[in-house]
């Protein structure tokens, strides 16, 4: 149950470091596209959420493959 807990405490604390990684970063990185409106200046939540899943799997992925 222990595991459990940390497991889900670090998963939310991943949802909001992509979060701020993407909000600190993305404008200074593509303004031009953001002003345009190709990107996003800040994800949404439910979006922060699928890339800390996909995130997960390639690390999961990537964690396997090494044995």
């Amino acid at each position: 149950m222990r595991d459990l807990i940390l497991i889900i405490i670090f998963f939310v604390i991943g949802i909001f470091v992509i979060k701020i990684l993407w909000a600190w970063t993305i404008p200074e990185i593509f303004p031009g596209a953001v002003e345009q409106g190709l990107i996003v200046k800040n994800i949404k939540w439910f979006s922060a959420l699928k890339l800390s899943v996909l995130f997960s799997l390639i690390a999961t992925i990537a964690r396997i493959s090494k044995k």
